[in-house]
């Protein structure tokens, strides 16, 4: 039974609750972390880490999206971000950078951003940067936004893309337009050869609505990072990932019963701080999580230790500050694998969640679902 509080006269909200709220049970039994697996599979592409990266400018360059691949993620890269509009999108990043050093505020960090994405999309630049990572070897994803994606999606097909993210700060099955026709995703995926995830969302029924569209993978939330996006002061809207992630994991399993197996992978974009959070992630069903900041902190970042979503650059209404990251001597293979001397479980992410599923028993990431949860009082 739903959890519904009383906030006033005739009107109810459902209590919710983020990975801060809740903790992991372990079972009776453990086993050695060198037995665990976290790998996991969307489609034809298997991934050795549950990983896929916030498509940012800030975390995913062409040469990193091939390092995140080869360390066992997918690197998202943003196909509306620099690396399409600037043939020097390198110093491109260098100018905020620069702004930010230099001491200046959200504000004009925010207008920098708006001035280096009016730049039109150029076809060459975007096929370019995605033929980087195809050539490498690893599985090429990009990110469009769904009012961009019937326009983008051909050049990123042609250059190589493998899987599809449609992603925007909140996604419907149909996008509704008052100019020109809007965009039916169950219509644009059923004709795409490639693997299309898609969102955000945050409560069951919007997810089950993407997963009808023919999705293979649902991502669930914002992108939130506190310090970084603004959408709940901004758009008024928000969910805590913990409710919304196993909301989801519902909408999956129904789904699974309706179709008669088909499977929709759930990835939890938002709410990520820590490797704890990773493990929680897991724990109520995502199958996946969405990385930005963890990230940003590497050496390899484009951002140089600063961090923004896409929406930063929004032309009229931006929902994420440039914030600056903890500063750590880190690369990529450290951040994700480890060793690590720090006890805050920000270094070495995924071997805490190898820990994690060996200290409750389990073997895999689809046996780690099922694992106890308690709230904290």
């Amino acid at each position: 039974m739903r959890d519904l509080v009383e906030i006033g006269m005739g009107r109810t909200a459902r209590r919710a609750y983020g990975f801060d709220d809740i903790d992991i049970v372990p079972s009776r039994r453990t086993r050695s972390s060198k037995v665990v697996s976290t790998a996991w599979q969307i489609d034809a592409y298997r991934f050795d880490l549950p990983l896929v990266t916030h498509p940012t400018d800030a975390v995913v360059s062409p040469d990193t999206a091939v390092s995140i691949g080869k360390l066992g993620g997918l690197g998202v890269l943003n196909a509306e971000g620099v690396w399409a509009r600037h043939a020097n999108a390198e110093g491109a990043i260098a100018r905020v950078v620069d702004l930010a050093r230099k001491g200046a505020d959200w504000g004009e960090l925010g207008a920098l951003l708006q001035e280096l994405h009016s730049a039109p999309i150029q076809s060459d630049l975007l096929t370019e940067a995605v033929r980087t990572v195809r050539d490498s070897g690893v599985t090429v994803a990009a990110r469009v936004s769904p009012q961009h994606a019937a326009e983008l999606t051909p050049v990123l097909l042609s250059a190589g893309v493998e899987v599809l993210v449609v992603q925007g700060t909140i996604v419907s099955a149909e996008h509704v337009a008052r100019d020109g026709d809007p965009l039916n995703l169950k219509e644009f995926i059923s004709d795409l050869d490639v693997p299309v995830i898609a969102g955000g969302v945050s409560d069951y029924r919007t997810a089950m609505h993407l997963m009808r569209t023919g999705a293979a993978g649902v991502i669930v939330g914002h992108g939130h990072t506190p310090g970084v996006t603004s959408t709940d002061r901004v758009l008024g809207i928000g969910v805590p990932m913990a409710t919304a992630v196993i909301d989801a994991a519902a909408a999956r399993r129904d789904y699974l019963d309706e179709t008669g197996g088909r499977y929709v992978h759930v990835l939890a974009d938002g709410g990520v701080t820590c490797s704890g959070d990773i493990a929680k992630a897991i724990a109520c069903g995502a199958d996946a999580v969405m990385l930005g900041a963890p990230l940003a902190a590497t050496s390899e970042a484009p951002g140089k230790g600063l961090y923004w979503t896409a929406a930063a650059a929004h032309p009229s209404l931006p929902r994420s500050r440039v914030a600056s990251g903890p500063a750590r001597d880190v690369d990529l293979k450290t951040l994700l694998h480890g060793p690590s001397s720090d006890p805050e479980g920000v270094v070495n992410l995924f071997g805490a969640l190898r820990r994690a599923l060996a200290k409750t028993g389990y073997s895999d990431l689809k046996e780690f679902q099922k694992v106890g949860l308690a709230v904290r009082a």
